[in-house]
């Protein structure tokens, strides 16, 4: 899938809460380090796209997903669950 189907696909879920994760790598003391974060959530799609369209234009070095969460879930039990993957060729 292209990173556009997995955006519609975070956005169209039927799950109630809309999570943004930025994805990023910053230096540190001792190289590089990558950082995986939620940085908003809500359960309007609408304010969803908004804001994925603000980060991802104001900052776009940094990697952003959205995903449709079901509320009073463990994440973990599902197939696939927020997360993004920083590779060690990321991070040299």
């Amino acid at each position: 899938m292209e990173y556009g189907d997995w955006v519609r696909q975070g956005l169209e879920g039927e799950a109630a809460l809309k999570l943004i994760l930025c994805g990023s790598v910053e230096k540190a003391e001792n190289g590089k380090v990558g950082v995986v974060a939620v940085v908003y959530a809500t359960e309007e799609k609408s304010l969803a796209k908004k804001k994925l369209e603000e980060l991802t234009a104001a900052y776009p070095d940094n990697y952003y997903m959205v995903y449709s969460v079901p509320l009073d879930t463990d994440l973990t039990a599902l197939g696939h669950y927020p997360s993004i993957e920083i590779s060690m060729e990321d991070l040299q």
